[in-house]
């Protein structure tokens, strides 16, 4: 190597009598070779991070084989793959992928995903998987592990990857383990999900936005919300905005209106149900004469909770539909939205009909969709 850069300069000093063009472009020429004989090296110390891959509610555990299969995995799975709620058939909040370390280590391309949870039991150091997290971890909070039990799952960003989330949940024993995934599965989960929301916001807009649906919402209702490009118009009388997305998959809608304010009863599950049954009593029907949309509490009820949405107070549904007098069902969720300086309230509401499908994903988008609703 040496001896290729010495002829190299010995070149452009041989040059240094010539014409002043034919120096420059000689020079310049040297200058190549000087950079492309050091090219390899070059490329071989500079490893560019990649950036993290992977799918919207993907959960990927590394632990050991023996682990996976105990208690401890068992405590995993029923919360990380609890049901979602409400569907018509129940699907998990999570898809979970399981490798042990020696996976990871066969199959680089393994450490290039997005969601990441480590299980250890650190007081087993035959485990390769416990070697792993105290290597990651360090002495001084392996140590800390010690004398604070509260210090159990930490994350780490980017750990292998660009955009990447490694959480490391780890404890002294299998039992204590077991009861650190329940503890922690609330902040862990909430993370996962708010780091999934670009690549929600990718999906729901990825046509872009139906501006016009947007400024006749804002307009007519006084609802200022983003709208899919993809989302057409099904009917708008002034009193109702349907919009519908259709696909040989499945069928996916918004429905935007507002109703009178009179009392608070209208706040409540019980008032919540009598505006959505009216609106798919009057608008919303089959090719069958006589069909029509109403919730069905009886086989799976209604979940309502309170939240608070830009600022305003929002009454959040979520349950099933059917359409009377045809076979029709699917899953929804409504936003009542109540906001003290107007006399009226604002009532959106999405649903999917989508037969032996899967619903999770299109039901998220549909959240996503009615969480950023300002009113």
């Amino acid at each position: 190597m040496y001896n290729v850069l010495f002829l190299k300069i010995k070149l452009i000093v041989v040059v240094m009598n010539m014409h002043k063009f034919q120096f420059h472009l000689v020079s310049f020429l040297a200058l190549v070779l000087l950079v492309s004989g050091c090219q390899n090296e070059v490329t071989d110390s500079f490893r560019p991070v990649p950036v993290a891959v992977g799918k919207v509610n993907q959960i990927n555990v590394i632990c050991d084989l023996e682990m996976w299969e105990s208690h401890v995995g068992d405590s995993l799975r029923y919360y990380y793959q609890g049901p979602y709620l409400i569907l018509p058939q129940p699907e998990p909040l999570f898809d979970l992928r399981h490798f042990t370390p020696d996976n990871i280590d066969h199959q680089p391309l393994l450490k290039e995903l997005t969601n990441y949870i480590i299980i250890a039991n650190l007081n087993d150091d035959d485990s390769k998987t416990t070697q792993l997290v105290k290597k990651d971890l360090g002495e001084a909070n392996i140590q800390r592990s010690k004398e604070d039990l509260s210090y159990n799952c930490p994350v780490s960003k980017d750990r292998w990857a660009k955009n990447q989330f490694v959480f490391y949940q780890f404890a002294w024993s299998h039992d204590q383990l077991a009861q650190n995934i329940v503890d922690n599965f609330p902040g862990v989960s909430k993370k996962i999900l708010d780091h999934d929301l670009p690549l929600i916001e990718r999906a729901v807009f990825h046509s872009g936005n139906n501006i016009t649906a947007q400024n006749r919402a804002l307009t007519n209702f006084g609802a200022d919300l983003s709208i899919p490009a993809d989302y057409m118009q099904a009917v708008d009388d002034g009193d109702v905005m349907w919009l519908r997305r259709s696909s040989d998959k499945y069928n996916s809608n918004l429905l935007i209106t507002t109703v009178p304010y009179t009392d608070q009863g209208q706040l409540t599950p019980e008032g919540l149900k009598k505006i959505r049954d009216d609106i798919g009593r009057k608008y919303i029907s089959s090719t069958i004469e006589g069909s029509f949309v109403k919730i069905n509490d009886t086989d799976l009820p209604m979940f309502t909770s309170v939240k608070t949405v830009n600022g305003n107070y929002v009454l959040e549904a979520r349950g099933i539909w059917e359409m009377v007098n045809d076979y029709m069902a699917g899953p929804f969720i409504s936003y009542l939205v109540h906001n003290p300086e107007k006399k009226e309230l604002l009532y959106v509401d999405g649903f999917v009909l989508a037969p032996n499908k899967a619903k999770r994903d299109y039901m998220q988008h549909l959240e996503y969709i009615l969480r950023g609703v300002n009113y």
